[in-house]
C-alpha cells in the first residue's frame, strides 16, 4: 500500500480535509489534525494516544517509530513501504476517533 491509497483513505473519512502545515500536509477533522506527512510521502505521522501507540510499537516496532514534538512522545511516525496496510488503517481510524467531535462520531458510528 502506497501513500496515495492511505491518503484515499484518510479523504474518505468524513469531513476530513487536507491542507498544507508548514512543509507538511495535514488530514484535520473539523480544523483537527490527526495526521501529517513529509513531502516525499515515505511516513507518515499519526496522532495516537499512549495506549495505541504502545500496543502498535509492540505489533510491528520495525514500521513504526515514536513520533517526537520536543520532549514529548505524540504519536508514531510510520514508514509507508514496511507498514502492514491494515494495522495502518486500523491507527489512522482510531487517530480520526480521538480528534473528532462527539456528535460526529454519532452521526457516522454505523461506518467508522
Amino acid at each position: 500500500m502506497g501513500f496515495e491509497q492511505i491518503r484515499d483513505y484518510m479523504l474518505a473519512l468524513p469531513e476530513v480535509t487536507e491542507e498544507p502545515h508548514f512543509t507538511l500536509t495535514s488530514f484535520r477533522i473539523r480544523g483537527k489534525i490527526f495526521a501529517t506527512a513529509p513531502p516525499d510521502h515515505k511516513s507518515l505521522n499519526i496522532f495516537a494516544d499512549d495506549m495505541d501507540q504502545e500496543r502498535v510499537l509492540a505489533i510491528d516496532p520495525i514500521s513504526f517509530e515514536k513520533l517526537w514534538w520536543g520532549a514529548k512522545v505524540v504519536g508514531l511516525k510510520a514508514h509507508i513501504a514496511r507498514v502492514d496496510p491494515a494495522l495502518i488503517l486500523e491507527l489512522l481510524k482510531l487517530s480520526w476517533l480521538r480528534k473528532a467531535p462527539n456528535r460526529l462520531k454519532k452521526i457516522h458510528a454505523h461506518i467508522i
